[in-house]
């Protein structure tokens, strides 16, 4: 009797492996939880099958940790204009005796690896304050679909060794508002400056094949950005470059600052393909930039940038961040 009742056991183990779970959150209480953190925490370690939590409609104010012992989530809202993670941390405020900085002001703490978040906003509503981040991304094989990120300085922290993917996201701020050292891509996103300053400060580490690239995205500004740089150095090796992006006239014509680091220009890699947009300006760009061939261009493929060798150090294995979209109901 009990070798029959081990083998139903084992075999109803393996119908339900590689199961999706669904996890609902609502804050009317017609869910399974009322709180993100209360589903992020709800998620099995190191599952071998995926996790869905569907996020109701509703502004979640909680700072919220994905702990890097979970894996395979996908995190979807209904409409991102309508499913906001809010916190007000900045640098600066003292919080139980600590005092916040860069690294500990973020709403949302994204720390897995294989994690799709869709129509979800992230916003850091401390004002402008100093450095305040909305989200910040440690995990590896990371995507976000039609997603918003809100805020001012310092917004979208991409502060881990992992790859990262955007599509038809939007993403705003005033200085240094998309910075850290992943390698990231951003494809048909909005980058909306939000004051005369710098969009990018990538710190990409020594050794690694790529940073931040941006595919026919659009930069947008207010009307008191005038004066807006693609990018600073923040660490000397970054690398940052725009392909068929449309920039606006608040683009300066020099386009690159070197944040009064003349060294970086010989080891940071800065670079642009076909920009178009009255910010467009190849002929007057800071002289230690680069306009890419079309040639160099075509070498800029998801495979060749989420390849195993992109990392200086390598990646496991290579990775093509369709295997997450295709996830997304």
């Amino acid at each position: 009797m009990k070798s029959i009742t081990f083998l139903l056991l084992f075999f109803t183990s393996l119908l339900s492996f590689g199961k999706e779970r669904i996890i609902v959150v609502s804050q009317k209480g017609d869910g399974n939880f009322t709180t993100i953190q209360q589903a992020f925490d709800a998620v099995a370690s190191g599952s071998s099958s995926y996790t869905r939590i569907k996020v109701k409609p509703g502004i979640y104010s909680e700072k919220v940790v994905l702990g890097q012992d979970k894996q395979r989530i996908i995190v979807e809202g209904e409409d991102a204009t309508k499913t906001t993670i809010t916190w007000a941390d900045h640098t600066g405020k003292v919080v139980n005796g600590d005092t916040i900085n860069t690294y500990s002001s973020w709403s949302a703490s994204i720390r897995a690896n294989e994690v799709v978040f869709s129509n979800i906003t992230f916003e850091n509503s401390a004002g402008p304050v100093g450095q305040a981040v909305a989200c910040e991304v440690l995990g590896d094989k990371v995507v976000f679909k039609g997603c918003r990120f809100l805020g001012n300085q310092d917004t979208f922290f991409t502060r881990g060794p992992g790859r990262i993917y955007l599509e038809d996201c939007y993403i705003e701020g005033t200085t240094d508002f998309i910075f850290g050292t992943s390698i990231a891509v951003f494809e048909r996103c909005t980058i909306h400056s939000k004051k005369n300053s710098y969009v990018t400060a990538a710190s990409t580490p020594e050794g690694n094949r790529y940073g931040y690239i941006f595919f026919r995205c659009k930069l947008t500004g207010n009307d008191e950005a005038t004066k807006v740089y693609l990018g600073r150095p923040w660490r000397s090796f970054a690398k940052t470059i725009f392909v068929s992006c449309e920039l606006g006239g608040h683009i300066l014509p020099e386009g690159w600052h070197n944040w009064n680091k003349k060294d970086a220009e010989k080891t940071a890699f800065y670079a642009e393909y076909q920009s178009t947009g009255a910010g467009a300006s190849p002929s007057t760009r800071a002289p230690w930039t680069k306009q890419l061939s079309k040639n160099e261009a075509d070498e800029l493929t998801l495979a060749n940038i989420f390849g195993k060798d992109g990392y200086r150090k390598g990646y496991d294995d290579n990775w093509n961040p369709s295997s997450l979209l295709k996830r997304i109901k």
